[in-house]
Formats: structure tokens, sequence, C-alpha cells
């Protein structure tokens, strides 16, 4: 039996399903709402007690579009008053200079902006609202002005494979301190685009690539949704296939593991049901029937995704499964089970 440590290091929360876009890939299908049943502040406030109890995990908030919710300054200085690493996910067309300022006073450390095609015509097609990439440039221009630390989170499709060059290019042009890279995971709207997810031999070319820039670029880069990347990193630090490689201080050689979902991170949605992640959607507890603690000690789920020996398939067998992990929402979306092979990989196991 192998299992796997549980210390929670990240939760993310959907503070609310409103948003003002109506972006194609959406894992949340978010559309204006209002969304019934959302918590309400008193909640928010207890379920940041009961994080907070577990330790001192970075808390992002999220959504939809966080600052849609009106008491969401009171949440994130609540939070940090804990003791919790307060960050926020927007896609910026709100953020305007006094919204900055709010972020920075209410104790967020770092916002994380969508940028998913390098000029206007490609973002805001993605993002189904003209002026969208426009907004997001101001709103980044605004955290600049603020001293708001941010970084770049872009969604990999076949649409805009071509552009993570440019885009990354972009990132560091505009002053972010990161981009973060998330490999298309087909749920909620974004399963209409599940034909626009990269093939397998493009998904693992993409995080080669990926790598070896983690060598040369001056921001921190981080592929999410795509846990083979540390497959990749260990198969390439072996081969030392690039002179690059005898680097020894890689910014993600310290990080434990690709798909952390139920082991060190977890999702609750508006309506406080905790999830593995925000893409594997299925229900562990909610917070309206038992603590966060209970959910996260006890949950059945959370223990399988745990406990390493029961991983299926070439998972299973892989030499690398303490690493990877592969995809759990993507084994869940395409078979119907969790604990499944990740079937985008195409690596097939040696050692095991």
């Amino acid at each position: 039996m192998s299992i796997l440590p549980h210390t929670l290091r990240i939760v993310a929360w959907e503070v609310t399903r409103s948003c003002n876009l109506a972006c194609i890939h959406c894992r949340a299908s978010s559309d204006s709402g209002p969304y019934e049943g959302e918590l309400d502040t008193k909640e928010g406030l207890r379920l940041l007690d009961e994080i907070a109890l577990l330790g001192s995990p970075m808390v992002i908030l999220t959504g939809g579009e966080p600052l849609l919710r009106k008491d969401i300054y009171d949440l994130a200085d609540y939070g940090d008053k804990k003791g919790l690493r307060m960050v926020l996910a927007t896609n910026g067309t709100l953020v305007t200079q006094q919204v900055a300022k709010k972020m920075t006073a209410s104790g967020i450390k770092r916002a994380s902006v969508s940028i998913d095609g390098f000029d206007a015509a490609s973002h805001d097609a993605f993002r189904g609202v003209p002026g969208a990439f426009a907004g997001a440039l101001a709103g980044i221009e605004a955290f600049r002005k603020a001293g708001m630390e941010f970084q770049i989170n872009t969604t990999v499709t076949r649409k805009n494979l071509d552009q993570l060059q440019k885009i990354l290019d972009l990132a560091i042009q505009l002053g972010a301190v990161a981009h973060h890279i998330f490999l298309l995971v087909p749920t909620g709207r974004g399963k209409e685009m599940a034909d626009q997810e990269i093939a397998p031999g493009d998904y693992e070319r993409t995080l080669d690539w990926f790598y070896e820039k983690n060598f040369n670029c001056s921001l921190q880069l981080k592929a999410t949704c795509a846990p083979h990347y540390f497959r990749i990193a260990h198969q390439r630090k072996g081969k030392q296939t690039s002179a690059n490689d005898k680097k020894t201080d890689h910014p993600l050689r310290a990080m434990s593991r690709g798909c952390m979902a139920g082991s060190s991170f977890c999702f609750i949605s508006h309506v406080g049901q905790v999830q593995p992640c925000g893409y594997l959607e299925i229900n562990c507890g909610r917070i309206r029937k038992e603590s966060f603690g209970e959910i996260w000690q006890r949950s059945p789920v959370f223990h399988n995704l745990r406990d390493m020996s029961l991983y299926k398939g070439k998972c299973g067998r892989c030499e690398f499964i303490r690493i990877c992990g592969g995809c759990r929402a993507r084994a869940y979306e395409i078979t119907g089970d969790y604990l499944s092979e990740e079937p985008y990989c195409i690596y097939e196991p040696q050692n095991r």
C-alpha cells in the first residue's frame, strides 16, 4: 500500500459562480447569475476558520468572477488575519486602480489574470466578450500601479497552441511574476470544445517545450492539469538532453507532485460542496452539514485518491506514479472512474 501524505497546501474556493464573461472553456459554465444557495458572508467566515484549523494553506478566491462578490474584501481580510495566504483569480476586466488598492489593503498577496490569446482577436474569441483583452490589460496595469503581484494563467487548446511563446513573451512584457499554463479538461462549458483538447502527442511536446523554457525564463513557470510534466522533468533530469538541465536550482525541482487532488489540494464550490478539484465534480461532503476539517480527514474519495495502490491501468503500474498521479478529472470525465489511468499520457511504464 502506498499512501500519499495529505497536508493541506491549497484550497480553491469558488466564492461565486456569477461572471461578467462567458468563456468557451469555463469549468463552471458561469454566466451573469444570480446563483441560488451561494455561501453567505457568515458561512464564508466560518469556512475560513475551519480551513485555518488545518494549518496555513493558500486560499484561492475564484469563481466565476470573485470581484462580483460584494464582501470579497472582507473575506480576504479575515482570511489574511487568520494566517492564510489569500490570492485571487480574476479575468481582470473589473480591476480599476481603486479595486487594486482595495485588494492590496485586504491582504490579497497575488492575483492571477487569464490571458488565452496574444492579441484582442484571439483572446476575445476565447472569452466570449468583445473588449475582454483590453479590459484584462487595463486591470493588469492597475495591479502594476498598486504594487500588486500578478501572474498570467493560460488555458491551452488547439486554438492557441501555436501562440504559447507569444503569450509568454506578453506575460514578461507586462511584468508578471509567473506564467501558469492549464491543459484543458473538458468539463462544464468546456465539454462543448472537447474537440479542442490538444492531442496526446502535442500534450507531450508542449510540456517538453515548457520544461526547456524554465531554464532561460525570468518568470516562474508552472503547468497545471498536466501532471505528467513532473514525469518529463525527471526523465529529462536523468538524460541531460540540454546543457541547461545541469542547472541545480530549478524552481520546480522541489515541487512534490503533479495531480494534488485530494492529497494536498481541494476545491469548494459556490454552494459549499467539497471536491478533489474544480474539474472533478464528485461530492466529498458539504460544509453546511459537516465541518471542512471532517470532510478533509474522513472523505472516502479523498482516502482513495491518497492510496496509490488503488490506481488502475498503466498509472497503477507506472514508476512515476508518486510524482505524477495522472489527471484524475480527465480519467473520470472520459472513463467514469477517477482511479483509472490518465487517458492522455503516452508514456508506457518500464520498471514496475
